[in-house]
């Protein structure tokens, strides 16, 4: 993997647009000396080039580049610019946990099933300027809109900016072990239903398992199999919350081919059987248990 840093956020919340406009420095002219201005400020070079400092670090945004500076850190100029130079910037917040880390490793932000780490570089080159070049736009004129629509415009104009940034770095074949956990992780979402071992998920994938797990598991700190559980137990707690199924179609719904291994796996990953986790958030079961699923139930660890 590169080791330009990436700053992740995990959403949701979602980070959340608040300002923005086309600025123009003429020869001379120098990006602002701050310190703790407590909101990202993405940078997008049209012409010329802005010399920018975070801190220790350096850089020299030219046209077509993005470069994202912290809220908590000092930025300055490196040097004014030595023609004139045309740029967007976006001020945006997050409420949610962020963090910036080497390229090198994933960070300590995983997303789970229900929740996505969004990874944007902290700065690139951007395949598609012109895409670019138009969503600012649009987000230029969203803001300067007073109405109650202009509100939800600029926010979705700003995720649709976020994504092309998400999606133009993760296109990027150096960065191949988090693409390869989140494909392996969308395809055992989608096959939980079915039997998947570890060799046909690297037969759908064609990627060796070994090296499926090694990004799964520095990606999401898990194996593939141990995902694939976890996300057929919170299928179940759904499905035993909202249906009136009984434990054996649940078991079969969720991929096992046997009820009490799934009610054994079940009470082993949630703490309690699978009647009583429907009794627990239902004040009883949506329907009167069968015998065979108060014995399957009884034959949990928790009830020998």
């Amino acid at each position: 993997m590169s080791s330009e840093p990436l700053l992740t956020f995990l959403s949701p919340p979602l980070p959340y647009f608040i300002e923005s406009n086309r600025g123009t420095y003429p020869k001379g002219g120098e990006h602002p000396n701050r310190r703790n201005i407590g909101v990202f400020d993405l940078l997008f070079v049209h012409s010329g080039t802005l010399y920018v400092g975070e801190e220790s670090e350096t850089w020299e945004v030219g046209p077509g580049q993005m470069l994202i500076l912290r809220p908590d850190l000092w930025h300055y100029p490196t040097k004014p610019c030595t023609e004139e130079t045309v740029f967007d910037w976006v001020h945006f917040q997050t409420a949610g946990p962020w963090e910036e880390h080497d390229g090198n490793n994933c960070g300590s932000l995983r997303g789970d099933y229900y929740s996505y780490a969004i990874r944007l570089p902290k700065t690139m080159t951007v395949a598609y300027p012109e895409e670019a070049v138009s969503l600012f736009g649009k987000l230029h004129d969203a803001a300067l809109g007073t109405s109650h629509a202009a509100f939800w415009q600029r926010q979705q104009w700003f995720l649709h900016l976020l994504q092309l940034f998400d999606e133009g770095w993760r296109s990027d074949a150096a960065k191949a072990p988090i693409a390869v956990a989140e494909e392996a992780a969308a395809y055992l979402k989608m096959n939980f239903r079915t039997t998947v071992t570890n060799s046909k998920l690297g037969e759908a994938m064609g990627l060796h398992p070994n090296y499926i797990a090694r990004c799964m598991g520095e990606v999401f700190d898990c194996t593939p199999q141990q995902y694939l559980l976890s996300y057929r137990m919170d299928q179940a707690k759904l499905m035993l919350m909202k249906t009136n199924w009984p434990i054996s179609r649940i078991a079969d719904e969720t991929g096992f081919k046997q009820t009490p291994h799934f009610s054994r796996s079940f009470a082993d990953h949630v703490g309690i059987t699978p009647l009583s986790y429907r009794k627990r958030f239902t004040g009883t079961s949506l329907a009167k248990p069968s015998q065979r699923d108060e014995l399957e139930d009884k034959a949990s660890p928790l009830n020998d």
